[in-house]
């Protein structure tokens, strides 16, 4: 196919120079926040600083920026200029401005090249999403959870957020979150021998499954087991997604197909939407069943996203951990009434070659499994309207931010909404950090905000199994992890601890939402952060016993370590096909905005 229709809507001269702009206005603010580029200030007047960026002697960048806090920038796109020929232009490339700044990084010619990949795909995707008919952030309000999810735009930091290194274009246009095409997911049967499950107490497989598919789906996959003269009840039955298949299963699974140690089965007939990860689904035809996370041998934003076998195994049990905590504690159960969806099952296969291969590289292990979450659904109460929390940062097709009609609808200023959203996300983060050594990566995709009135009301976390790490240190709340928690679930020190929420909250996600708030005359960017030091605060003064915790895990620390996640793939990592995941790159110092309003604070 030639996709002529669908070309023919999307990539127009006009759009595909306003997505350069507006990438190209993001690479600029991310680099010089992580320190990749130093442009030259060359004005500043009424708040807005004028910089140029020499890349040769015949060539130079100028563009216009606000300085924010937290040492970051805002680079607004229709400032941005660039120099050919002696001449000035505002027809800029973003991937031209990549090639112009690689001899200055230092960033490799390989990883130059595979980048160039990424950012055509991130534009592409981006054109895309300038020409759907997209939902208006007045209709986003009143628009299922599953749905929202299908109107992000992608990661706000990383920016070539949508390389998904491996889909072609069919697959793009089928399973790209953005373009909310629902898809029945296929089942294979995978013989007990290789496979294993797992799950919570009471909680069985048989009960399990019955649960996702139905009686006639049931038998007819048991009828296909017994043509290929197999006993049903030697299998288990496994959801896969239909690029996986085709594109890692079918290929590096023959000997098993082939002895039937796997069994390709059908289709289910449940529908599903992808939520933001693209590997992770909600059932759409039954919402009170599991949201299934799969495994897909892409490349995005950092990492391949399959599923890391150790952590497959372990995820039911890290569920039991985690929900254990809170039922025992009255603030957190009672108070906070945070929504915990747990990963209560999982089934995982394990590669007989990849596995026995000492440091393999990880995304071989990690392609055939599934883990079952809770689906959100389940705990929600009259009223109450679940929303991700990335969805603060979104803004429609007129520019008119989501948050924006959120905040009108909900009655109140936009100082009291900021501060009723902090004071019902920030209590139960820092209960599980301060009182038990415990962080979750509370970023834009892990988090869901619960609005009642389109107020913030409850905080819902998800994701244990991949972002849940512990203190390092030898707290008496941690002592009684089994060995085999310990070993999957990340221990760090008190820094690498607070910057779960300082770096995945703070920076990933609220620098984002300050400049929307400040932007759209809602609420000065200095009264967000003060908003959000208070709900700190309010918290310390309400547990003064942790005291040795609050500067154990000090998020008012003058500076912090700053984490990288551009520079990591331009730099530090590349494209390596490495034995364990890249993390983020350190690199310098972030001045820590909250540090002066607790003094503030100390001084009333």
């Amino acid at each position: 196919m030639l996709f002529k229709d669908e070309l023919n809507k999307v990539l127009h001269k006009d759009r595909w120079k306003k997505v350069n702009q507006r990438l190209l206005a993001k690479m600029l603010s991310e680099y010089m926040y992580e320190d990749i580029i130093k442009p030259s200030l060359i004005e500043e007047k009424n708040g807005i600083s004028r910089y140029e960026l020499r890349t040769s002697e015949d060539k130079a960048y100028r563009f216009s920026a606000k300085r924010r806090m937290f040492d970051s920038f805002e680079a607004l796109s229709d400032s941005i200029e660039v120099q050919r020929c002696g001449q000035w232009t505002s027809d800029v490339s973003a991937i031209e401005f990549l090639l112009d700044i690689q001899p200055h990084i230092p960033m490799s010619p390989d990883t130059a090249g595979h980048l160039i990949k990424e950012f055509n795909h991130t534009l592409l995707a981006d054109a895309h999403l300038l020409a759907k008919d997209a939902l208006s952030a007045d209709e986003l309000t009143e628009a299922d959870y599953a749905v929202i999810e299908g109107e992000m735009t992608g990661h706000p930091w990383i920016v070539y957020n949508k390389g998904r290194i491996g889909f072609g274009y069919d697959d793009y246009l089928r399973f790209a979150p953005e373009n909310r095409k629902a898809v029945q997911l296929l089942w294979i049967a995978v013989h007990k021998e290789s496979a294993t499950f797992h799950s919570v107490d009471g909680l069985d497989y048989d009960t399990l499954i019955n649960e996702e598919l139905d009686q006639v789906t049931l038998k007819q996959f048991a009828n296909i087991i017994e043509k290929q003269g197999a006993e049903p009840k030697d299998y288990y039955l496994l959801p896969v997604h239909e690029w996986q298949w085709t594109n890692a299963i079918i290929q590096q699974f023959p000997e098993e197909i082939a002895s039937g140690a796997i069994i390709p089965l059908g289709e289910g007939k449940d529908q599903y939407l992808p939520q933001q990860s693209i590997r992770t689904f909600t059932n759409i035809t039954h919402k009170q069943k599991h949201h299934i996370k799969l495994p897909m041998s892409i490349l995005n934003t950092l990492v391949y996203r399959g599923l890391p076998s150790e952590r497959t195994v372990i995820a039911p049990k890290i569920t039991e951990h985690i929900k254990g905590i809170a039922e025992h504690d009255p603030f957190l159960r009672e108070e906070c009434r945070v929504i915990l969806p747990g990963e209560n099952a999982s089934l995982n296969v394990n590669h007989p070659y990849y596995h026995s291969l000492e440091k393999a590289p990880y995304q071989y292990l990690e392609m055939l499994g599934a883990i079952f979450r809770e689906s959100i659904y389940t705990y929600m109460e009259e009223g109450e309207h679940p929303v991700t929390l990335a969805s603060l940062t979104y803004a429609d097709q007129n520019g008119v931010p989501f948050i924006k009609c959120l905040i009108e609808k909900s009655g109140l200023s936009a100082e009291e909404w900021t501060g009723q959203l902090f004071q019902t996300m920030m209590p139960p983060l820092l209960h599980f950090m301060y009182r038990y050594g415990t962080v979750f990566s509370p970023h834009g995709q892990n988090t869901i905000l619960v609005l009642k009135g389109c107020k913030p009301h409850r905080l819902a976390i998800k994701d244990f199994v991949d972002d849940v790490n512990i203190s390092d240190q030898p707290l008496p709340e941690l002592a009684g992890l089994t060995d085999d928690l310990k070993a999957v679930l990340r221990s760090e020190p008190p820094e690498g601890l607070v910057q779960f929420i300082f770096t995945g909250l703070f920076i990933c996600h609220l620098r984002y939402v300050a400049n929307i708030l400040e932007n759209h005359d809602l609420l000065p960017e200095k009264r967000l952060w003060k908003a959000l030091a208070d709900a700190i605060l309010d918290y310390q003064r309400k547990f003064p016993e942790l005291r040795e915790r609050f500067e154990l895990f000090d998020l008012f620390k003058p500076e912090l370590t700053k984490l990288c996640l551009n520079r990591n793939r331009m730099v530090d990592y590349g494209y390596r096909d490495g034995d364990d995941r890249p993390h983020a790159s350190e690199f310098g110092k972030v001045t820590n905005a909250l540090t002066q309003f607790k003094k503030e604070a100390a001084q009333l």
